[in-house]
């Protein structure tokens, strides 16, 4: 995107990716039919040291230029929930649509290209396997450190740190959690189990689905919060997010039903097995006091989990933290102490939800650089 917009004002332009070939991020990403962008976009949207850093380019480039984009390119596209937009055919198709973008602008790109450094006197030079280059403007757009069997490196991290510009602590985001010892004893034989949650971090939250895994929990509402959490803290998740247990358990209150045959018409049997195996042993409705039948409704509309950590960068989606937004101009990307260098998308700290959003930061920051280099 942004070597795109540099080329179609006249720069001589050279994209150097490390990789055998451009955009594998993009290939595998939403099962290879790529979650492209979001209908519903906004800087809430999106976690940063600074919350207002992402405004000016996300008002700039919106979602609605990415989609008339993908329109012109005769893409095919459908809407899933939540504002999500996916190709109908293939994330290849949104690759290929890039790389004509940028053939058209004039823009050279080399595959299999290693830079090995990076110096500045009156330009910057970059030596690479292949040979010297020499640059007026140089845009760092590396990613971060998620999912690095497929190339992903510290190599931003690294260039912000040369020239001296600080780095927020990257961490893993939209990532599983990991199950704490006592809970895995109990709940790890469920993996597979998905249904509807409300999961809550603080003043967080989300409504999605949540997955049992062998080692823990993941789906959609649980990679969302994983971006909140912090480590040693409770997670709490709303299994019977729409569903008022107290008035449920007042209208069975005299009935002989068991409490897990009760629960299993709202949750998975398998699930309702296991919990009241931990937490309320199942009995007839009628033999329940009202002080149990409170408690009951009480843990399974704020079920607790202190996660023993994540899944790690190998599992996670994106890469929270990066290039701090305070060293970085939010108009054109540039950094404020060396002229000429910019850092956008993953690099910078700035981290989108679930749903098409991290992508959408990705073209915004990008055309914005574009206009400036």
């Amino acid at each position: 995107m942004c070597v795109t917009e540099a080329g179609k004002r006249g720069r001589n332009v050279l994209l150097i990716e490390r990789a055998e070939k451009i955009g594998k991020k993009i290939l595998i990403s939403g099962g290879g039919r790529c979650n492209f962008t979001n209908t519903q976009i906004s800087a809430k949207n999106f976690l940063s040291a600074n919350e207002h850093f992402a405004k000016s380019a996300l008002a700039r480039y919106t979602q609605k230029d990415f989609i008339s984009l993908v329109e012109r390119h005769r893409i095919p596209y459908h809407e899933k929930t939540l504002g999500q937009l996916f190709c109908d055919g293939s994330s290849r198709e949104i690759v290929t649509m890039l790389a004509t973008e940028c053939a058209n602008a004039g823009v050279e790109i080399i595959v299999n290209c290693n830079v090995e450094k990076i110096s500045k006197e009156e330009s910057f030079i970059l030596e690479t396997a292949l040979e010297t280059y020499e640059c007026a403007s140089l845009v760092i757009a590396s990613g971060g450190l998620s999912i690095p069997k497929i190339g992903a490196t510290d190599f931003g991290y690294m260039v912000a740190k040369q020239f001296g510009i600080n780095i927020i602590e990257p961490y893993p985001a939209l990532v599983p959690l990991l199950w704490n010892d006592t809970d895995k004893k109990h709940y790890s034989e469920l993996r597979g189990i998905s249904l509807p949650v409300k999961v809550t971090f603080g003043k967080t939250s989300f409504k999605e689905n949540m997955l049992f895994t062998h080692r823990g929990l993941s789906g959609p509402a649980i990679l969302q919060i994983s971006s909140y959490w912090k480590g040693g803290k409770p997670i709490t998740i709303d299994l019977l997010e729409y569903i008022d247990l107290d008035k449920v358990f007042q209208k069975y209150r005299q009935d002989k039903i068991e409490l897990g045959r009760l629960l299993s018409k709202y949750l998975p049997r398998n699930f309702v097995q296991q919990w009241c195996e931990v937490n309320a042993p199942s009995k007839p409705m009628n033999q329940l006091s009202d002080k149990a039948l409170r408690k009951i409704s009480e843990q399974l509309h704020h079920w607790q989990i202190i996660p023993a950590g994540t899944e790690g960068f190998d599992k996670a989606e994106v890469t929270a933290g990066g290039v701090d937004t305070k060293e970085l101009s939010s108009k054109t990307m540039e950094a404020q102490k060396v002229h000429g260098l910019y850092f956008i998308g993953e690099v910078v700290d700035v981290t989108g939800w679930l749903g098409g959003y991290n992508f959408q930061w990705a073209w915004s920051s990008g055309w914005a650089a574009g206009q400036a280099v």
